[in-house]
Order: structure tokens, then sequence, then C-alpha cells
């Protein structure tokens, strides 16, 4: 359902719209109160008396506030029946309009709400007269005289009623209003208990003037009770709404929306017309100071709060709440004159014992008795600041953490993850007649930097060189580093002259000599320059082939150096492979190697990923990325994907060593998800080999899943109802979100090897693992670590709660029969018997 549009903010002048008429209204019904009743100021000693027992009525009992106003609803309606039954229409009408009007002048209210007050109570009480006179005349006390009195009061009510709705309505707009009227069931429901208690009372007093002892009584029980109850349904009340700010500021500390979770709902909560949140630089945080206002959608960039009052409770480190019921300096107090501020709470917000900021509120909204803060309300704000305080905190390491993944930590550059991702956005949303530019820039000779004068110089020039790249380089360009002694800077330009043009200018800059103390160097850099599209489609073949540029461009008179194809033998050998594989794939000369993947804690084998290798009569061993890229450019990835298929369901139904059967891993290309007679070709192999589905994992890479769309989401489910397991491959290489796994039908996350080798020297490449292995096991999902080639690494992956790994440290691929011999080795090593000798077994 679409959001509402906010009420319009309007002066509260256009409550005359609604006074004026209301006022006339009045005079013209009391006029004809006074010709139609015989003798309509009769009894006056009483009304006189009835005048005391209206204005102790009209005390608030119970209180709801809408928007800016407070409602208050009272036992207006038994003094009103009280009246009606016993003294003519006008002078009830006199006595009630001049009850609102003392207690108006009481509460000090202002104009508009005094005379609009006064104005309602007339017209209200002036139509239940005319009700009251329009109906048959009452005759005894019986369910007649009932009807008639439950009539006018009724219509009082309902006067009432549709009089605040149209001023809440021109002040607020029609939504308030309409909200007005919307929320009046349970203020109905309490006229008409009103209404019933006043007729209990009637009779009890017609049958003997001795009840009114126990009807006292009876009223001041029930008034103790309500207030023990009012207490604790606001403290309920207060408490609920303490949980669910909790929980929203939960929700959006991980999404940027924390503030306006949290000053939307402590506004509310604290019925205040202002909530402001400060926190004042740190680091490379800027300055926050927001502000959420009622009856505004957004966030305010000012603030109410004093200064004065701000800076003290940041400088006591305690809460400072000022106001007529809150006390405060008479210093602070004079602030809050000067800025035209009723009360204000300032609560600081705490890191430890450091103050990192400050929770205000500003003026309780609503009319008196309730437009005020009270003592009571600082211990619930406080509260809420703690929880403010928590959420903020986790907020920031959660952005620090993700700064750290995404940056340099010598530089502050963008490093490689972050520029790819950068990269695959930009080439998404390049725009017609424009180029994505890769300027690769090389620094020469750092490496003898580094060994003559040390690493701490050499660290220095990157750092200058960094520094040059950011003021040289255009403001909508992205610098970062993605090597030891490589930065990059990519954005959208004209052409690729212009490229060239910008990496021969930015090149120029950076010559210049470095001066660090009694230390002058001499800094060359070697630029590599592709382009998008005529040198790439993708972010990670435009950084390959900025590379070979680069490359190229040292030897180049002026080092810099376009991408050209004829750079890219690579590419012109992978033409070549394109007849030698469908030749092998025709001879079985394509092999599945089957490389296993055990628990971390026993190493226990829990099954394999087969891996297709190939062996070219001429160029020897083909990189299997190599011949699964001809594959897929040529139509033969089919073929592929089902022979190692085929043989992977063979060797795990003729498998026979040991107790377990042997769960096999196949890598699925995207192309082959996508097509849909493959789930049932999987059914038939299936049982062909007669092997069980839940035996069989698929493995796809990250980039192909989870890309921010649904496309893969159709073939992962078809996959899924035949029973086989899924995996994602390569988790953390792309820039999606660990959330989206919950949408899709996976059972796995294998995190990616660059991590995972990573975990012992790099404690961000820690914390992301950590992170995944976690919120994957959350989502309940198995985690693989991939990659793992030392013990340290494993310990690292035991501690953090991961079950399951595959590296060189525990077998590298091997042929069917040696992994057989692989499998022996290790159930012979563990039916050793304890105390002898144990021998190493070694795997050719």
């Amino acid at each position: 359902m679409p959001d509402r549009p906010a009420s319009p903010r309007r002066s509260s002048e256009q409550a005359w719209l609604i006074t004026g008429p209301l006022a006339m209204l009045a005079v013209v019904l009391t006029v004809a109160l006074g010709v139609l009743e015989h003798d309509p100021l009769r009894n006056w000693p009483f009304a006189i008396g009835l005048l005391g027992l209206v204005l102790l009525a009209e005390r608030p009992m119970l209180q709801i506030v809408i928007r800016r106003q407070a409602t208050v609803i009272s036992f207006t309606e038994i003094s009103l029946l009280f009246a009606l039954y016993l003294l003519p229409p006008l002078t009830v009408a006199v006595v009630f309009t001049l009850s609102a009007l003392i207690t108006n002048l009481r509460r000090r209210s202002v104009p508009t709400k005094l005379w609009f007050n006064v104005a309602r109570a007339a017209a209200a009480v002036s139509v239940a007269g005319l009700v009251l006179l329009a109906l048959p005349d009452m005759r005894g006390f019986g369910p007649g005289t009932w009807a008639i009195l439950t009539a006018a009061v009724g219509s009082h009510s309902l006067v009432t009623l549709a009089a605040v709705a149209a001023v809440f309505a021109a002040m607020h707009g029609a939504q308030a209003g309409w909200e007005t009227i919307r929320t009046s069931g349970p203020g109905m429901v309490t006229v008409a208990i009103n209404v019933a208690v006043g007729l209990v009372v009637v009779i009890c007093l017609r049958a003997t003037w001795w009840s009114a002892l126990l009807l006292l009584a009876l009223g001041g029980a029930v008034l103790l009770l309500y207030g023990s109850y009012g207490q604790f349904f606001r403290q309920h009340r207060a408490l609920a709404d303490v949980y669910e700010l909790t929980k929203a500021m939960s929700e959006s500390s991980q999404d940027g929306t924390l503030a306006d979770a949290l000053l939307g709902r402590a506004r509310a909560l604290m019925r205040a017309e202002y909530a402001t949140l400060w926190l004042p630089a740190q680091g490379r945080h800027p300055e926050v100071l927001l502000t959420a206002r009622v009856d505004d959608p957004g966030l305010l960039d000012l603030s109410r709060t004093p200064v004065a009052v701000r800076q003290s409770a940041h400088d006591q480190g305690r809460t400072v709440a000022v106001g007529s019921r809150l006390g405060g300096d008479l210093a602070l107090r004079e602030a809050l004159r000067e800025a035209h501020v009723n009360e204000v709470i300032v609560t600081p917000l705490r890191s430890g014992q450091a103050v990192i900021g400050s929770l205000e509120v500003v003026n309780r909204i609503g009319g008196r008795p309730i437009g005020h803060f009270t003592p009571a309300d600082v211990p619930i704000f406080e509260t809420i600041a703690a929880h403010a305080a928590v959420a903020l905190e986790n907020s920031r390491l959660v952005d620090r953490l993700r700064y750290d993944a995404y940056h340099d930590g010598l530089t502050n550059l963008a490093n490689r993850r972050r520029v790819t991702a950068a990269l695959e956005e930009a080439v998404r949303a390049r725009a017609p007649g424009e180029v994505v530019a890769v300027l690769l820039f090389d620094v020469d000779s750092l490496r003898q930097v580094n060994e003559s004068v040390g690493h701490a110089a050499g660290d220095r020039v990157l750092v200058e060189v960094a520094n040059r790249l950011r003021s040289s380089a255009p403001s909508a360009a992205l610098v970062g580093r993605i090597g030891s002694d490589e930065f990059v800077v990519t954005l959208r330009l004209e052409s690729v002259d212009a490229a060239l043009a910008l990496a021969a200018e930015i090149r120029d800059q950076l010559r210049d000599q470095m001066v660090f103390d009694a230390l002058v160097l001499d800094v060359d850099t070697a630029v590599g320059v592709a382009v998008h599209p005529d040198h790439g489609a993708d972010a990670a073949v435009l950084l390959q082939r900025a590379d070979l540029a680069v490359t190229m461009a040292k030897s180049a008179p002026d080092s810099i150096q376009p991408f050209s194809p004829g750079m890219e033998s690579r590419s012109s050998r992978r033409l070549g492979l394109a007849g030698d594989l469908r030749r092998a794939l025709d001879h079985a000369e394509v092999e599945v190697y089957y490389q296993p993947k055990v628990t971390l804690t026993d190493r226990r084998l829990v099954g394999v990923e087969c891996l297709a290798r190939w062996e070219h009569p001429a160029h020897g061993a083909v990189a299997p990325e190599d011949f699964v890229a001809v594959a897929e450019h040529t139509g033969q990835l089919d073929r592929l994907t089902e022979l190692v298929l085929g043989e992977a369901l063979r060797r795990s139904r003729d498998w026979s060593i040991g107790r377990d059967p042997l769960p096999v891993a196949v890598n699925l290309s995207v192309r082959t998800l996508a097509d849909q007679r493959f789930p049932i070709r999987v059914q038939e192999l299936l049982t062909e080999y007669d092997v069980a589905p839940e035996l069989l994992t698929f493995e796809i890479k990250e980039v192909g899943v989870l890309d921010g769309t649904e496309r893969a989401v159709p073939g992962l489910r078809r996959l899924r109802d035949i029973g086989v397991r899924l995996a994602v491959d390569d988790f953390g290489t792309g820039h999606s979100s660990l959330s989206y796994l919950r949408r899709l039908p996976v059972n796995e996350v294998k995190v990616d090897q660059s991590f995972v080798q990573g975990m012992a020297t790099d404690p961000v490449d820690l914390a992301i693992v950590n992170a995944v292995v976690t919120l994957s096991q959350q989502f309940g999902l198995a985690v693989v670590a991939e990659g793992v080639e030392s013990e340290l690494t494993l310990e690292l992956l035991q501690d953090i709660g991961c079950q399951i790994g595959q590296g060189y440290l525990f077998s590298r691929p091997l042929p069917y029969e040696r992994l057989e011999a692989w499998f022996g080795a290790q159930m012979e090593s563990e039916a050793h018997p304890p105390g002898d000798v144990r021998r190493l077994r070694a795997v050719p």
C-alpha cells in the first residue's frame, strides 16, 4: 500500500474558520432556547451549585494525543445528564458555556483554542437542549425518560466530535479530520458508559439522598483504581514502544536508515514536537544534525535545542532537562526563553566512557495539562538514548567493516573489489556516445625504493602517488589501488583519444619530484588504457586488458599504451583450441579429477568436487578456464558438462570404500542453468546410474546467481525439485548481498579461496569469512571453505565454526584411482592402534 501523503502544516489561525460559524450557531440556538422555554432562567441557586460539579467533571481522566492537539475524555456527560434533568435548557447552556470559559482560562489556553472550546461547548449544549425540547416531556424516571436524556447527551457528544474533527481538518488537512472520527470509537463508548452511570446515580438519589455517601465512596474508589490502571497502562505502553523502537533500530542499522527509524519513533514515543540527533565529527564521519518534526515526513538539518543546553549535557556527561515541570538551571531556562522553546531534554549518547553525541526532544505536543515533560519522562528517554547509542556504534562498526573490505588500508583508495564493482555498474549504465575508460598506472622502480631506503619510504611514495591521483583526476573519476604498485582511474569519457589525453595529463603531474625530508625521489609511471565497449564488455576483461597494455607501456616511448587485440595471445590460443577440444571430447581425452571435501575437525571425507582436466598433445595441460571458455563459445559446453556429470555419477555409484556413499559436486555454467531441458537430462542420468539425488550437488558461481535479478531462480528451483543440492561457488568475489541468499533455493555456500587464504594475514579477509560463515549458518546453509592450504588457516576456520573445507592441505585434485589410494591412506591412519609408530603414506 503506498504511503499516505503527509498533512500540510497550516497556521493555528485556520481554527477561526470553524470557531466563527460555531459561535454564530451557538448564539442562534441559545436565542431559540430562550424563546421556546416559558421560564428559561429559573432555579439559579441550584445552577450555581451545579457549576462547581461541572468544573470538577471537566478535569481530564483519559488523554489522547492526535498530531499537535490533545483530546481529553472526562465525566462531562454525567454532569450534563444531571443538568438536563433538573434545569431548563437555557440555564444548562449558560452553565456549561461559563464552565468552558473558566476551565480554559485556568489552563491558560491560547486565544484560538480558548474561543474554539467555548464556542464548541455552547453550540453542543444548545443542540442538546433543543433535542430535549423537541422530544416529549419527561414523566417520572422510567425508560422513556432514559431515552430522552440519552438522546440529548448523545447529540451533545456528536456535535463535539464533529467540531473537533472540523478544526483538525482546517488546521492539518482532511486526513487529520478523518483520523479524529476514525479513532473516536473508544470515546463514544465512554460517553455511553457515562450516560449509564449518570442514570444509575439519578435513580439512586431519587430513592434516597443517603445514597450519595455510597456513591461518593464508590466514585473515589473508581478514581483510585483508574489512576493505578492508567499508570500501569502508560508504563506498559512505554515499554512496548521502547521495544518496537529498539527492534526498528536493529533492523535499520544495516541499511543506513537508522536516523529515520530512531528520530521518528522517539518523537512519537515522547510526544514531542521535535526530536534531534547530534553527532559531532569523528574521524572520517562528518557532523550529523538531523531533526524529526511533527507532521513532517522527512528529516530536517536544523535543531531547536539551544546550544548552551546541548553543550551542558555534553560537558557534564549526563541528562539535562529544562522546563516548567522539569526545573533546570536559571541560565539554561533563560536560553530556552531566548530560543522561544518551552522545554527540552538532552541525553548524551555514550560509547563506553566517551560521549559520541546527544539525543534531544523539544516541546511536548498538546495543551495543558499534558503539554509538558515531567521527571517521569526522563528515565524513558534515557533508555531510548542507551539503545540508540548501541545501535549507532553497531552501525558504525558495520560501516567500518564495509569500508575496510572495499578500500586499501594504506592509501584509503578503493581496492580491487570496489573498482570491479564500480566498473560493472559503469558498464551497465553507459550512455550512447561515451566510453568507460580504465587507466592503469604502474609505479616504476618501487621495488628499488623499498630495497634501498626501506618499505616505510616505499609506503610514503605510494601514499603520495595516491594523493596526486586524487587531486589530478576529474571529480567524477574513481581512483583505486588494485595491486602493490598499481593504481587505476576509471570514468566515462567521450572517446579513446580523450582517455589517452587524460592519461598523459595525469602522468605528467605524477612525474614531479617527491620530497620526503632529506630524500628526493623521481618516480615515473607506465599507463595502460582499456575502454568499454571497444576493449571489453565487463570489468574483469577491461582490467585484464589494461594490465596487458601497461606491460607493453613499459617499453613504449611515452610510457602510455592503449590495448590492442594483438596483445592478447591467450585469446588467440583459445580460438585455436576449439577444434582440438571437439576431438578431445570425441576421443574421451578430457578426464575427470576429484578433489576431496572433508570435515575440518576430523578430516573425514564428506564428498568430492569433480573437475575437468585436459592434457593437450602439443600445448600440455590446458587451464580449465581456457577450455571451458572455448566450450561456451563453440557450443560444446553441453557435451563437456554431461561428460563430467556422467563420470561423477558413475564413480558415486561404484564407490565401495568405507561405509558411506560418495557425494559428488559438479560445476554448472550459467548458460547450462538457463537450459530448461537440463533438469530432465539430470533426472535421466540419476535414474540411469541409480544414484540418489541428494548425493549430487551443483555448484554455480556467485556472479551467475547473485546478480541482483531473479533470472537464475527458475532454473535453480527446477533442479531443487529433482532433489539435488545446490551450492553458490566462489562466494565473495562479486558485490552481492548475503541476505539475497535467503530468496534462493540453495543449500551450500563456498567461500572463495582468495578470502580463505588471506585469513591468516589480513583482518578484513578474516572478518569477511567470519561474517559469511555466521550468517550462512543462521540461514540454514552449509559452508565450505575453499583453498585451505595451511594448518593456521584450518585453526582459524575451526574457531569461527566452519565445518567443511577443501584445499591442498588435504589433497590436490586426483584421478579416481589415486583418490581411492588417498582415502585408503586416511582409513589406514585412523585404524592404526594408538601408541604404535604411525607411518605416513605418500600418494603420488
